[in-house]
């Protein structure tokens, strides 16, 4: 049985570098073996089925796949769709109060030791807001996401783990796409 897997890949197609065609991509992903490969925009989020359920291992297939292909290293994160909806619906600054161009979600490829998880904790960049949740880092930026300090490179430096980051209405729609 085949379940809808989300690939996000960090890094790719930014200021021309490190150029993956989606067309490319998705053909790569088919050549994989994965099934009714879609991808979405050009940041790199494929939605696909695959009847492997260890989606570290997927990660590592795929990230194989795109060194080989394209000759460079992209990281890349994987989870269940259904992962993705659980993790939707515990978002803390989802309220109605919050406008959604202030939310962002930040994928972590593993879950962070507990005392480095604790640690970050400590550091208070308001009004920025940001809630560790298992492999999950949930933002809400009244500013621009790009002048943020909560960023991609502190929670790495800071939690030892691979991040990437989509705003909230990709994470809607990559929820839309692999239903």
């Amino acid at each position: 049985m085949s379940s809808t897997k989300i690939a996000l890949l960090r890094g790719i197609n930014v200021g021309g570098h490190r150029k993956v065609p989606m067309a490319e991509l998705r053909q790569l992903m088919t050549d994989l073996g994965f099934g009714q490969v879609k991808t979405y925009i050009q940041s790199g989020n494929i939605i696909f089925k695959s009847p492997v359920e260890n989606t570290a291992e997927l990660a590592l297939r795929i990230q194989n796949g795109i060194l080989e292909r394209f000759g460079f290293e992209v990281p890349v994160i994987c989870l269940t769709a259904e992962t993705l909806q659980h993790a939707v619906k515990r978002n803390p600054f989802a309220t109605e109060a919050t406008p959604l161009s202030q939310l962002h979600l930040s994928f972590l490829n593993k879950e962070p030791e507990k005392s480095l998880a604790e640690a970050l904790q400590e550091i208070d960049l308001s009004p920025d807001q940001y809630h560790l949740q298992n492999t999950f880092i949930y933002l809400n930026i009244p500013g621009k996401y790009h002048k943020t300090k909560l960023s991609n490179a502190l929670f790495e430096k800071r939690l030892k783990v691979s991040a990437t980051t989509r705003n909230w209405k990709t994470v809607m729609k990559l929820i839309a796409l692999s239903e």
